[in-house]
């Protein structure tokens, strides 16, 4: 079984899974929270397959920053998609969509506003450092 074929098999019940080989990296936090928790851990990544419940543009920076190299989202948004082959990452969905909708159902995804004219993984990961900093009150 391939590790991205893994990553499918294993995501129930999660939010993300992570497979190389033998290892198996699950969590369970909302939207980008655990990427950006093990970004910002320096978590080694690198070749990693991940499975992941919504991929839109924001998810994908990530995913090529921390140098994922498959990637299956149950929802994956066009951006996301596209994001993702012009980076060389193998991508599959089960739905996709041309926009992530933010938790009201109303407006898009503030992450992905965040993210939606940056090309630049780097620069996308320090935008929604400061995104999420300041949906939590404090500064970027």
């Amino acid at each position: 079984m391939s590790d991205i074929e893994r990553a499918k098999e294993n995501l129930g019940g999660h939010a993300i899974c992570l497979c190389k080989g033998d290892s198996i990296i699950t969590d369970d936090g909302r939207g980008i929270s655990p990427m950006m928790k093990f970004i910002g851990e320096n978590k080694d990544l690198r070749g990693y397959s991940a499975a992941d419940i919504i991929v839109g543009k924001a998810a994908a920076m990530l995913f090529v920053k921390a140098g994922v190299v498959a990637v299956h989202g149950k929802v994956m948004s066009k951006a996301g998609k596209e994001y993702l082959e012009s980076h060389g990452i193998s991508c599959t969905f089960d739905t996709l969509t041309d926009n992530i909708i933010d938790r009201s159902g109303k407006d898009i995804c503030p992450m992905e506003k965040a993210v939606a004219h940056i090309s630049e993984a780097d620069v996308g990961y320090e935008a929604l450092r400061e995104k999420i900093a300041e949906m939590r009150g404090g500064k970027g």
